[in-house]
């Protein structure tokens, strides 16, 4: 009995099609992931759009009212705001570092960053929370009472959603194959969490600087 003959050109066949098909599945997760990513880009804008439109109203009523502090307060006290910002702005540093470990393949590093950044967001909530325990004034004394507050507190939230974003990160590095796809979810939390950063180094300069 002759050996079957298997036809060189059939090979070639498949090996162009299995090529073909795993250059296409590459290609389609790159567009998923820089579709979403595109699209969350433009949900930050948006954001930014809102924050904006209370730093100009912010500046607005404190160039043109009169009585802008509420009655016996004088100022703000800048030593502790000052240091939640350093310890912010910090952060910003050290998820930047969790991400360069992660992408070296280095999950501990990464956790042992990421988990180092929700410490430092976490840290900045409860000096917030002291903060405003301690006001001589509320968010009803006046208009500087209710933008403070307004402010301050929108931002406190997208803090908090931050953290609880990296939580969620977190847990799912422990997932087995949960990168073989792309560090999306990552990238974008770490941009999410850089956004919150700018945002709060106008806040601080407009609240606390600009007295």
């Amino acid at each position: 009995m002759n050996p079957t003959k298997i036809d060189p050109s059939l090979n070639s066949h498949v090996e162009s099609t299995h090529t073909s098909g795993l250059h296409g599945t590459v290609e389609h997760t790159h567009d998923e992931a820089g579709n979403s990513m595109f699209g969350f880009i433009v949900f930050l804008l948006s954001e930014s759009v809102i924050f904006l439109s209370f730093f100009a109203g912010y500046i607005a009523y404190k160039t043109t009212a009169l009585d802008w502090l509420p009655s016996g307060v004088m100022g703000l006290e800048i030593k502790e705001p000052a240091i939640n910002t350093v310890v912010l702005v910090s952060s910003s540093f050290v998820i930047y570092i969790a991400e360069r470990f992660l992408h070296v393949k280095n999950l501990w590093g990464f956790r042992a960053f990421w988990l180092l950044t929700m410490a430092m967001g976490s840290y900045f909530l409860y000096g917030q929370a002291v903060e405003w325990s301690n006001l001589p004034f509320g968010f009803t004394d006046g208009v500087f009472g209710g933008t403070f507050y307004l402010l301050t507190g929108f931002h406190g939230l997208h803090v908090m959603t931050g953290v609880l974003l990296q939580s969620i990160m977190l847990g799912r590095s422990f997932i087995p194959g949960n990168y073989d796809k792309g560090e999306f979810g990552v990238a974008a939390t770490s941009l999410f969490w850089h956004f919150v950063d700018v945002i709060w180094i106008i806040l601080f300069i407009l609240i606390y600087i600009w007295q």
